[in-house]
């Protein structure tokens, strides 16, 4: 069965819309310019530059080593491979947390380089000024609550946020807060399903959900998760539909093999001269030899 894709583009008015009409919003991390092309061309509203490519991509421990330039150039690449999809880029660790004038100017940064809005993580006092120096720029801003990875260090490790009655709480208040500083959407994740669920009919804006349960108004994973490429460990709230781990390790093995072998290349891998060309150039090698 073939799929309807919209012709026009994902706009952030299009995640609005969907909010107010109960149509769920899909997204997906992307890194480069071809799984970006064919996750565009299935439909999905939204790429997330996420700096999850830190530890997808770059081989790092966690994402807090990801830099403004590795997200440019990644964005670049995802940007260059969307037509309809919104192109969301995150802002990596301490890209904003310094100042205002730096978040702005970063946020220009991957603006630039393609993408059409940039996500925040946290609610504290300095971000929450910062989303609104954005918006007031003209830069569009997703907020991201819950746990939050750039703050794993303080957080202690990957936990469910939003458990107890005062953090439960504490995260709607944040989420209205990311709200009234004029982001657009909000991501929420590794949250308990009646937290988000609150949260989603509290704000206008939607919520996207990753590990939150089935009531926010949207979802987002990672793809190497869903693809089953990232091979270390794959997260509770991520459904993995394929395996290509499994297909790249069985493929470069055969490859390994048949080089090794002598089975590749074969006949029909090979190119071939015409046999007049041949002639001409075993003769220029006679001569070269001094050979008659």
């Amino acid at each position: 069965m073939s799929v309807k894709i919209e012709t026009k583009p994902v706009s952030v008015r299009t995640f609005l819309n969907r909010k107010s009409e109960n149509k769920k919003i899909t997204v997906l991390t992307a890194y480069d310019c071809s799984t970006a092309r064919y996750i565009d061309e299935a439909g999905v509203d939204c790429l997330l530059v996420g700096d999850s490519v830190g530890m997808t991509v770059l081989g790092y421990e966690n994402t807090l080593q990801v830099t403004v330039e590795d997200m440019e150039t990644f964005t670049r690449a995802v940007s260059r491979g969307a037509k309809h999809s919104l192109v969301v880029s995150d802002m990596p660790f301490l890209s904003y947390q310094v100042s205002k004038e730096k978040a702005i100017e970063n946020a220009g940064r991957l603006i630039r380089a393609g993408a059409q809005a940039v996500k925040l993580e946290g609610a504290g006092e300095l971000t929450l000024d910062i989303i609104k120096s954005l918006v007031e720029a003209g830069i569009a801003v997703v907020g991201h609550l819950g746990f939050t990875p750039q703050s794993i260090n303080s957080i202690g490790g990957y936990y469910v946020q939003g458990k107890s009655y005062e953090q439960a709480v504490k995260l709607l208040e944040d989420a209205k807060k990311v709200q009234e500083a004029g982001a657009f959407s909000l991501v929420l994740e590794m949250v308990p399903e009646e937290v988000a669920k609150i949260v989603t009919e509290k704000l206008s804006i939607p919520t996207i959900g990753i590990g939150a349960g089935r009531y926010c108004d949207g979802q987002v994973l990672v793809i190497d998760d869903i693809i089953g490429k990232y091979g270390e460990f794959t997260p509770k709230f991520a459904r993995k539909y394929a395996d290509v781990k499994e297909i790249i390790f069985n493929s470069a093995k055969k490859y390994d093999e048949e080089v090794k072998s002598g089975v590749f290349p074969s006949e029909e891998h090979t190119f071939k001269m015409e046999k007049s060309e041949i002639e001409k150039f075993e003769n220029y090698l006679k001569q070269i030899k001094g050979e008659k």
